[in-house]
């Protein structure tokens, strides 16, 4: 019998996936933080920015997810690059309202977080 897994969502700022992202990669897991500028019911497709950064996020299967215009939402899913353009979608799993987040705060933890981790990665023994 196949199991199939279901990866943990990277934590990546909208502003650090781009084309020439480790993280910009079809089908990869991703933790995605923005405001809400825009939505649609018929297709459920919502618009996040972050900063200059916006990212596309597909909410089909969002049941009892409340969406409002201007607050702040995280959300996992994974990641489908349109091929033709290389735009890219998020395919949402998780979703969550976190109105109140301090974003700079949030951002200077990924910093801090991905800093851990490359002394990690160097020095595994300390």
């Amino acid at each position: 019998m196949a199991s199939s897994v279901i990866k943990s969502g990277a934590l990546v700022s909208l502003e650090d996936l781009h084309p020439s992202s480790p993280h910009f990669k079809q089908g990869t897991s991703l933790r995605v933080t923005g405001k809400l500028q825009e939505y649609s019911a018929e297709t459920a497709i919502a618009m996040i920015v972050d900063g200059s950064a916006q990212l596309k996020i597909n909410t089909e299967h969002l049941r009892n997810l409340s969406l409002r215009l201007g607050s702040f939402y995280q959300f996992i899913g994974e990641l489908l690059i349109q091929p033709d353009d290389n735009e890219a979608i998020l395919q949402a799993r998780v979703g969550r309202n976190v109105d109140g987040i301090n974003l700079d705060l949030y951002h200077q933890s990924l910093q801090l977080l991905r800093q851990f981790q490359a002394d990690h990665q160097k020095n595994p023994t300390t």
